[in-house]
């Protein structure tokens, strides 16, 4: 562009007008309208809201059942009835917590020595599976992982007897170290399907690096999986420790002693023979799941870092 001045005519760039007008913040009018302008109108406003309504609308009927196990846990007996069921408490009663947990509290004790064995092993044994499965292929290994995850595609309900058979024989029926056992085999298709793919976006340069220097399978392992894969673990084991402190289907069949029961099965049973304390049930309720809420709030952050690392990327 071209311009006159002091009898003479100056050559400029344009870049230079645009950095000009950058420095003292005049922005510069594009003349060809963007192709939204035109598009947001009252149409776009009254799509929005009702997109935004249906979403509340959803979320509202999500959250019913937990306002109800709110509002009745904390109401005494006295104040349970059908037609206050809706009405908040108008003071807070914490008897039906202290009755609850007086009940679970060994139950309690059962389920933290369940879940937190169960899901450090079977995470420990996915991420040596995802590892050989990633970095150390060999013939038929595509076959053995396809195996394993047809695992996941398998009805628990159709294998409880014959489990309950190789339990028995075992001499593990009735024990949490059975209990343990089997929720490490069963989770040994979802873990290695995580760290499998969470160790293919690693680089190969780095482990032919290491066999270069000495290291052995192990070593590798060791020194440079495990170190890289940590956000990869938060997400095996927050999920591992989840499914397994939810479980009711294994507990249920293969411990049929009370004194073992885990909190799930003994929360089935918190209720009375003759006169249901709802407000007693709610609160165990909310005592069984207390640890995976605060797990969630606590690493809550990790387990979505580690989900945006690619552990369930494949």
């Amino acid at each position: 562009m071209s311009q006159y001045s002091g009898g003479k005519f100056i050559v400029t760039d344009v870049e230079d007008e645009e950095e000009e007008a950058a420095r003292r913040r005049i922005p510069f009018a594009d003349p060809t309208p963007t192709r939204g302008a035109h598009s947001r109108g009252p149409l776009s406003n009254v799509s929005r809201i009702a997109i935004y309504g249906l979403l509340i609308l959803f979320a509202a009927w999500y959250l019913t059942p937990i306002y109800i196990l709110l509002v009745t846990s904390f109401k005494g007996t006295s104040a349970i009835t059908l037609d206050q069921m809706w009405v908040p408490p108008t003071s807070f009663d914490l008897s039906s917590f202290q009755e609850a947990w007086a009940k679970l509290a060994p139950n309690f004790i059962n389920s933290l020595s369940l879940a937190i064995p169960a899901a450090i092993i079977s995470s420990i044994i996915g991420s040596i599976n995802g590892y050989v499965l990633s970095k150390w292929k060999f013939r038929g290994s595509e076959v053995i992982f396809t195996l394993i995850l047809f695992g996941m595609f398998i009805p628990y309900q159709s294998i409880l007897i014959p489990l309950t058979q190789v339990m028995t024989n075992i001499g593990l029926y009735g024990s949490i170290p059975g209990l343990i056992m089997v929720h490490c085999i069963y989770g040994i298709p979802i873990t290695t399907l995580i760290f499998r793919n969470y160790y293919a976006g690693i680089p190969t340069e780095l482990l032919e690096a290491a066999k270069v220097d000495g290291a052995g399978f192990f070593r590798v392992y060791r020194s440079i999986m495990l170190p890289l894969s940590a956000s990869g673990f938060v997400v095996v084991l927050i999920w591992q420790f989840n499914s397994v402190w939810n479980d009711f289907l294994f507990a249920v069949t293969l411990i049929p002693n009370q004194s073992t029961w885990p909190m799930t099965v003994a929360l089935n049973n918190l209720s009375g023979s003759f006169i249901a304390s709802y407000n007693v049930q709610m609160a165990g309720a909310l005592l069984a799941a207390l640890p995976t809420l605060v797990i969630f709030v606590v690493l809550g952050r990790y387990f979505v870092r580690g989900l945006l690392a690619g552990s369930l990327k494949g």
